[in-house]
């Protein structure tokens, strides 16, 4: 009897651990995307600001 529980014990810590190794694999897929997106929201503002300094750079001396 105790070896059909250990059986059983040792298929839920697989399935369990499957379970685990998924959530984390999509967790990091998420996480990598929302670092993505937060990178190429923030390009094109600091770009942005730079050319806007350029422009007014040479009309202050004047």
């Amino acid at each position: 009897m105790t070896d059909r529980n250990e059986k059983n014990s040792k298929q839920d810590r697989a399935s369990r651990d499957d379970r685990l190794k998924s959530a984390l694999r999509e967790n990091l897929k998420r996480r990598k995307l929302q670092a993505r997106e937060r990178a190429a929201i923030t390009e094109p503002s600091q770009n942005d600001d730079a050319s806007l300094n350029e422009g007014t750079a040479g009309k202050s001396g004047d």
